[in-house]
């Protein structure tokens, strides 16, 4: 979750990502940052997340993030 946490951090500086539920509906996130954060996480993980896969359920929050990824075969 660290990894998470400090690429959100780095994109977003401003917010405290594990005090929200909600990413996307809190404002913490928006869909130019969620294309720079996609990118972040395919290169620190290793992974390519599809289009199709970018959807606010998979990055609504931390478990959310960590699911997507899991399911990618990264370990979190």
């Amino acid at each position: 979750m660290d990894k998470i946490i400090s690429i959100l951090s780095n994109i977003r500086p401003e917010f405290d990502f594990t005090t929200s539920k909600d990413f996307i509906s809190d404002g913490f996130i928006d869909s130019f940052d969620l294309v720079t954060f996609v990118a972040a996480l395919d290169k620190e993980f290793g992974i390519k997340i599809k289009g199709t896969e970018i959807v606010p359920e998979n990055f609504c929050n931390l478990k959310a993030i960590a699911a997507l990824l899991k399911k990618h075969g990264a370990e979190v």
